[in-house]
């Protein structure tokens, strides 16, 4: 058995097109109010700020942790079907990822309350994000056959995918303890646009020489492939509805799920902070617009069973549809419209950080006045050290990133971040931020894995961010 070429790299380029999403350089970076998106328990000084609409918050990341798109298309004078031979088929193994996510912030706004140690956020996103691991033995079935496999089992459970885009509603407080503790809560509402998951799946086929027929191939499968909205914006394509089919799916008009971020910031001296945060720790019930396909079951088959002169008798006999009537019999391919919880992809952040040098000061109003709190942000130092870990849940368990970060402050006007970061997709991720005030203007801007952009097609990883906020620190 051989499965067409073309097929098999129209699944390869599907995986491939995955995205990969930690925001490293973004975390506890206190002069950008983004920076309280991934800890609710940032320590910030603002009055208020306001994100410039669609303009506020765009990232996007991308990743492989296997192969890189100049593995197969370098012009080194090799036939392409060799290199995915080598560097694809035999060169990743199941654990290989092909994953990410984009965001795009459509409102995001946050104050003081009348109690000054009370700072509330809140806004909205559009968010994507999906992973892929390489289907190892299912793309050895497909480039290579199993008439030179005899005996090997195949692993179905090698499919493993996800993926999800979706609106995310949020309101927050951020609260100063006191001078030595700010903690943060978040809720979200997600109003879902399209889901898929297919990360459950078990079952081995083997090829063996056969009784009835030079070969038998046993197929036991217990596999699940579920998906919210995917039809329903197949036939709006159709009808040429896209753009109101997913507005209205955004706000409120389709699957919806709950959740809630938490993080802290805790002062352990005057120069030292740790922090941490949990983000996305929710759900969504998926009901409406429902398409799952199983396969369940097992089956031993010898291929088409012809006896000579009986099948002469029947001339319009479809040897192959019964074949196709005996494997389905046996290993039943269904589809149900049953309803299902998605968790959302839980992630973790943590950091310890060492500041030193000269003092920068507060913009923040001096705590004054009867009604004043004397636990308002501390006066922020010219340079800060330290390490950063981050942990997201994953099918086939936790994804970790380790990162050293060096940040420098000139005034109150400039402020630059590096780090140095080490995960599954690279060991020499670099990356670089920066953060602009321009009077109340805040623009920021950051990019990961600088050392690769000469050639970007040889990368494993990349990602940018950018916004533009409007900040107030309430001075008179």
């Amino acid at each position: 058995m051989r499965f067409p070429n073309k097929l098999f790299l129209v699944l390869f380029w599907t995986c491939f097109a995955m995205f990969g999403q930690n925001k490293q350089v973004l975390y506890d970076f206190v002069e950008i109010p983004q920076s309280a998106m991934i800890n609710p328990g940032v320590d910030t000084d603002f009055q208020w700020y306001a994100g410039v609409p669609l303009l506020s918050g765009i990232s996007l990341q991308a990743g492989s942790s296997g192969l890189s798109v100049n593995d197969i298309f370098a012009d080194d004078g090799r036939r392409i079907n060799d290199k995915i031979r080598e560097r694809a088929i035999f060169g990743m193994n199941a654990r290989d990822e092909l994953s990410g996510t984009f965001q795009i912030e459509l409102l995001n706004f946050g104050f003081r309350g009348k109690n000054p140690d009370n700072f509330y956020t809140a806004g909205m996103y559009i968010e994507g994000d999906a992973i892929g691991y390489w289907f190892q033995d299912y793309a050895i079935l497909a480039f290579e056959g199993n008439a030179d496999r005899l005996n090997q089992p195949f692993d179905l459970s090698h499919l493993k995918t996800r993926g999800e885009m979706m609106n995310v509603f949020h309101i927050g407080l951020n609260k100063k303890v006191d001078n030595q503790l700010t903690i943060g809560v978040r809720g979200k509402l997600y109003s879902s646009i399209f889901d898929f998951n297919s990360t459950k799946n078990k079952g081995t086929f083997i090829t063996k020489e056969g009784v009835n027929n030079i070969y038998s191939s046993t197929i036991e499968a217990d596999m699940q492939l579920r998906t919210s909205g995917l039809n329903g914006l197949k036939d709006a394509i159709d009808d040429g509805t896209v753009g109101s089919t997913i507005t209205k799916r955004a706000f409120f008009g389709g699957n919806l799920g709950v959740g809630v971020d938490l993080g802290f910031t805790y002062q352990l001296n005057d120069q030292t902070v740790l922090t941490g945060s949990l983000l996305d720790l929710g759900f969504i019930y998926h009901s409406k617009d429902i398409k799952n396909y199983t396969l369940n079951g097992k089956a031993t088959i010898e291929g088409i069973e012809i006896i000579l002169p009986d099948a002469a008798a029947d001339p319009n006999a479809d040897f192959w549809q019964d074949l196709v009537d005996d494997v389905e019999g046996f290993v039943p391919f269904e589809e149900n419209a049953d309803s299902y919880i998605a968790f959302r992809p839980t992630k973790l952040y943590g950091s310890l950080r060492y500041n030193f040098g000269e003092h920068v000061d507060n913009r923040a109003n001096c705590a004054c006045g009867v009604n004043a709190s004397s636990n308002r942000a501390r006066a922020k130092y010219v340079n800060s050290v330290g390490g950063q870990l981050y942990v997201i849940n994953r099918p086939r368990g936790p994804q970790m990133a380790l990162t050293g970060f060096y940040q420098r402050r000139f005034g109150n006007f400039m402020s630059i971040k590096t780090t140095y970061t080490i995960d599954k997709f690279s060991y020499s991720n670099v990356g670089l931020g920066l953060s602009l005030q321009a009077g109340p203007v805040n623009i920021y801007a950051m990019a990961d894995n600088l050392l690769s952009y000469g050639n970007l097609a040889d990368s494993n990883y990349a990602s940018f961010q950018l916004g533009l906020n409007i900040i107030s620190w309430g001075k008179k």
